[in-house]
């Protein structure tokens, strides 16, 4: 009887610590408001991109552990292979110690810079992988985009990839891809994981405004971002069925009790999920940089999404939100082919010129 009662009181003392450390505030005042999506349904051609993001589901097979990881991640690397690089130099280069690349539009400026951080659950992704997307943002913003390989889980802490990120951009402020001269115009984006650490860092960069030699970037854009880390999102539930390459996710965790997802995020993290560090919608978003977030009304995410913009623009900060009706999770990343995503750079290129022509109207 008495060891019944234990387990009891050791449940109740698990499930008080998530419900009051882990898990934060309720956020669903900021549910509203929605803007109207920027297409009125998906092309036919989305339908090929989702049987590709089912085919990709599919590649490890029935390989386990780190054999099915070590799978996924060759698989997203091969879709950056073969991208058209015609009129754009790629040149790898070592930053804070970690491999990179710079993707760099023939005749253009090398001071305008923007750090592109890749998204991949934290586990997997690199330069070569998102190069579908470096590639398209260095041509129509006319920028040299420094993708960079930051370390991944589960061989390092998720501490080591955001503090990999913050080096990087320390040294891209003074380094270009010619060498070493000052940045111009800077900008930060990332999709999925590589969004989070974007909104992650420009937080980090207003709170360092007093560092010597480090500037906040002039802009930011991210790209179906995951911005809550206790996965409170109410289209983590909603969306399941529609989100052909997370929802498989989504439904494991949503099996498990929310306060025990909750101790499973701090143990694999090493960061409580409730911290900014991790969950960028849960920290203080007044005073940030002019940031576009673009997400899929179809995605698990697209409440992440929400939230963040909306309370933004609460605090006081520049913040846009665009949505696509029926578009899989980073659509972006999926190439002329889609017109949806052609049309998502043309907007993330229109924001980039809309901030520097604000920026050079105030500095004159």
């Amino acid at each position: 009887m008495i060891w019944i009662l234990w387990i009891v009181g050791l449940f109740a003392v698990l499930w008080a610590t998530a419900r009051l450390f882990l898990a934060g505030q309720d956020l669903s005042r900021y549910d509203t408001p929605a803007p109207d999506p920027v297409n009125r349904a998906a092309s036919a051609a989305s339908q090929e991109v989702v049987r590709q993001v089912k085919e990709f589901a599919q590649a490890a097979g029935d390989a386990k552990g780190k054999a099915r990881l070590d799978t996924m991640r060759r698989a997203m690397d091969a879709m950056g292979e073969g991208v058209d690089v015609a009129g754009l130099r790629i040149l790898p280069v070592t930053v804070a110690g970690r491999p990179a690349e710079w993707v760099v539009p023939e005749g253009s400026e090398p001071t305008g810079r923007l750090l592109y951080i890749h998204g991949g659950a934290f586990t997997m992704g690199s330069p070569l992988s998102h190069r579908p997307i470096t590639t398209a943002l260095a041509r129509r913003a006319g920028l040299a985009v420094l993708a960079l390989d930051y370390r991944l889980m589960p061989e390092h802490r998720r501490m080591d990839g955001i503090e990999d990120c913050r080096a990087a951009y320390r040294w891209l402020l003074e380094n270009g891809p010619d060498g070493p001269g000052t940045a111009d115009a800077v900008f930060v984006a990332g999709d999925s994981a590589g969004g989070n650490l974007t909104l992650s860092l420009i937080a980090w960069l207003r709170d360092r405004a007093g560092d010597a030699g480090l500037r906040q970037a002039d802009g930011a854009m991210a790209l179906s971002p995951l911005t809550d880390a206790t996965f409170a999102s109410p289209s983590m539930r909603h969306n399941v069925e529609r989100d052909p390459m997370l929802g498989p996710m989504a439904r494991m965790i949503n099996r498990f009790p929310r306060w025990l997802t909750l101790w499973s995020a701090w143990l694999q993290n090493r960061i409580r999920p409730n911290d900014p560090l991790v969950s960028p919608v849960r920290g203080d978003l007044a005073n940030l940089p002019p940031v576009l977030v673009q997400a899929s009304e179809a995605e698990i995410l697209i409440d992440d999404a929400r939230r963040w913009v909306n309370k933004a623009r609460h605090a006081g900060s520049p913040a846009e939100l665009e949505t696509w009706h029926g578009m899989v999770h980073v659509w972006q990343a999926f190439g002329a082919d889609l017109p949806e995503s052609e049309q998502a750079f043309d907007r993330l290129a229109d924001f980039v010129r809309r901030v520097r022509s604000s920026r050079d109207q105030a500095a004159a």
